[in-house]
């Protein structure tokens, strides 16, 4: 069997690693150099905690509210797009207690499995991306959010996770080298977090070195078919002939899925970060900034700081007031942290893939026989990497999965 991957970030990457260590031919294409795709300037959070999915009750208020400020966590560009409002409507139908409950336990498995199998990974490829097992923050400025946030640590001790819920003092004993301003925490012991940029390079070096083909800034422009079979994939560099192929294209998945007749329901989440190679005294645990909506991230003196959801298709223009607003939300709760702000022109972005529901897309389609497909995971594609990547080997190797995927049928808005 010989497999072609469309798609170079950690989702493609991951398929092609362990499709390789079941002694498959891989070729991984990507209109990229993959050296800066969504999956290097994120926080590098291999999250467990994050069992709730996106669409979530409350969102859609809150971000009506966030709407009308041009720094805060959440924007969405006015336009006229068919496809933003349909998925608009799916994502509010998705955004209730019901539909949350039942796809709680499912993003927590493949949460849960993807965590497990990230140690493998490490083990594999070598030390060499700062992974640490410290856990993570769930910093609260205010009383009510850390309240809210306590409850979630019950739903989370229920899905076998370990939590300890700290008050403002036991924070500040945690970062003894600098000055916070907040009401508490949980600390999520099953997190874990690494240098995401670094991961990703030495992941490719891996797969190269053991054998795996990558036709790298080659962009495809269309498929050849034959009845349910894929038969050949079109490219700028010319046709390459296909017995099987994975579509892990990110935010590009519903463009390159139009070009087989597949019309999946995505929107791309733009996401800012910026990255200080030096801070003289860091703080030593990543944290989720729960009120302010952005996250920071240490390694060793190198501290990065990102987030913000802004919808705004596929672009990559930088907002300043976005970052402004991240950069505010950590003054305001590490008050000591001596950090200036970005320079403009060094600011990063990339394009988070989000389906209506928060759920990712993950599994074969109706429409071909030779088809696999993996994206939407949002925020979460670090987090879920591993364990999408074994899925997908699973299903092209026709084995049971690891886990039930269900839920994350390709077809399941229509």
């Amino acid at each position: 069997m010989d497999v072609h991957i469309i798609g170079g970030g950690v989702i493609g990457l991951s398929s092609a690693y362990y499709l390789n260590k079941a002694g498959i031919n891989v070729t991984v294409i990507d209109n990229g150099d993959i050296t800066d795709n969504c999956s290097f300037g994120n926080m590098g959070y291999i999250s467990p905690s994050h069992f709730t999915p996106l669409a979530s009750p409350g969102i859609i208020s809150q971000g009506l509210k966030w709407m009308l400020s041009p720094s805060s966590p959440f924007y969405i560009k006015p336009r006229l797009s068919v496809d933003l409002l349909e998925w608009g409507i799916k994502f509010w139908k998705s955004s209730n207690a019901a539909t949350v409950e039942k796809n709680t336990p499912h993003l927590n498995n493949l949460l849960q499995l993807s965590r497990r199998l990230v140690n493998d990974l490490r083990n594999d490829l070598g030390d060499t991306f700062d992974m640490e097992t410290i856990g993570c923050l769930m910093l609260c400025k205010q009383q009510k959010t850390l309240d809210h946030e306590f409850h979630m640590a019950d739903e989370a001790e229920v899905l076998g996770l370990k939590v300890s819920r700290l008050l403002k003092d036991d924070v500040q004993q945690l970062e003894p080298d600098v000055q916070l301003d907040v009401a508490g925490a949980v600390l999520f012991k099953d997190d874990c977090h690494f240098h995401p940029g670094k991961m990703m390079l030495a992941l490719k070096s891996y797969l190269e070195n053991n054998g795996v083909s990558f036709l790298l800034n080659t962009s495809v422009t269309g498929f050849e078919k034959s009845g349910a079979e894929v038969t050949a994939i079109i490219t700028d560099k010319g046709k390459i002939n296909c017995s099987q192929l994975v579509l892990t294209a990110g935010s590009w998945l519903p463009v390159v899925a139009k070009k087989l007749g597949i019309k999946l329901l995505l929107q791309p989440g733009k996401g800012y970060s910026y990255t200080y190679p030096s801070v003289e005294k860091n703080i030593k645990y990543p944290a989720i900034l729960v009120d302010g909506r952005c996250a920071i991230t240490p390694w060793g003196n190198a501290l990065r700081i990102g987030g913000t959801m802004e919808l705004s298709g596929i672009n990559n223009k930088i907002l300043v007031k976005r970052m402004e607003g991240i950069y505010q939300s950590v003054k305001d709760f590490y008050p000591g942290l001596k950090i200036d702000f970005p320079p403009t022109d060094k600011i990063w972005s990339g394009l988070r893939p989000v389906t209506p529901d928060g759920l990712p897309y993950i599994g074969k389609h109706s429409a071909y026989n030779n088809l696999v497909i993996a994206g939407g995971h949002a925020m979460l594609g670090i987090s879920m990497g591993t364990g999408t990547g074994k899925i997908v080997s699973e299903i092209l190797q026709r084995k049971t999965t690891a886990i039930n995927i269900s839920a994350f049928r390709t077809e399941r808005f229509g």
